[in-house]
């Protein structure tokens, strides 16, 4: 159903079985997904393709331009998967050209009141933003992510797999797969214990984990730790992750016990 007072582009791609509320709009350059409920006084806009069994409630504002300085205009895309909630006043911006164009959402997210996803980023499948939580430029967001309340990602920080962030945390530091870190600047506090059982991950497996943990941060030297690992260590699937997340190339330090 299409509501009476809601804009739509003729040129939009809306498929069947999408309901659009009062007072909405969606420009040209906009495909939306089947099953999709955009509700009243939503603004979606850009190159922006959204999947299927999406909500999208009030006042939210996707697609629109990036809030970047350099941003001119140029041809930029935002994607998004099945299945997310979009809660109210949520932003979610298009890529930059410097940025490689494109902003990625995956699908089963949860976004709360007034969270923001700024463009470049990547944001994975099963990702939680609690409220107030922005993104900042290029950020990246692995799957099964918590990020809670009044937290802030810095631009450029990678938070890893299945990590864990307290509320009230400015995250600028890399935050490895399955770890968890709060603090007035993100501080590791350990290993996401709840969120690695809950994935039934087996027990045995989240020992080795530990054990890993326990060798890479006994010191502030995490090469020097890394190469002291044994091949029997690094062989379980969790800590490869987590060793081949801190070898990667990037842009922020890696947040340890010792962050400061």
């Amino acid at each position: 159903m299409i509501h009476k007072t809601a804009i739509i582009d003729p040129k939009a791609k809306i498929s069947k079985n999408v309901n659009v509320g009062p007072y909405s709009v969606i420009g040209p350059n906009v495909e939306i997904g089947e099953n999709t409920e955009i509700y009243s006084h939503v603004n979606i806009s850009g190159y922006t393709k959204i999947g299927k069994n999406n909500k999208i409630y009030p006042f939210a504002s996707i697609g629109n331009d990036p809030q970047d300085l350099k941003y001119e205009g140029e041809k930029t895309y935002l994607e998004i998967g099945d299945s997310n909630k979009i809660r109210e006043y949520v932003t979610m911006n298009p890529g930059t050209k410097g940025g490689g164009g494109l902003t990625k959402i995956g699908s089963n997210c949860l976004f709360m009141v007034s969270a923001h996803v700024a463009h470049d980023c990547f944001v994975g499948n099963s990702v939680i933003l609690a409220n107030n939580v922005p993104l900042g430029g290029h950020a990246h967001v692995d799957d099964y992510v918590i990020i809670g309340g009044n937290s802030a990602v810095q631009q450029f920080t990678r938070v890893g797999k299945a990590a864990m962030i307290g509320g009230m945390c400015g995250v600028v530091r890399d935050v490895i797969p399955y770890g968890i870190a709060h603090g007035n600047r993100s501080v590791l506090q350990g290993l996401n214990l709840i969120g690695l059982r809950r994935k039934n991950i087996p027990n045995k497996e989240i020992m080795t984990l530990s054990d890993a943990y326990k060798e890479i941060f006994k010191s502030e030297n995490l090469t020097e730790n890394l190469s002291n690992l044994s091949n029997e260590i690094r062989n379980n699937e969790l800590v490869a992750e987590v060793v081949g997340f801190i070898e990667k190339d990037k842009k922020r330090p890696i947040c340890t016990p010792f962050s400061k």
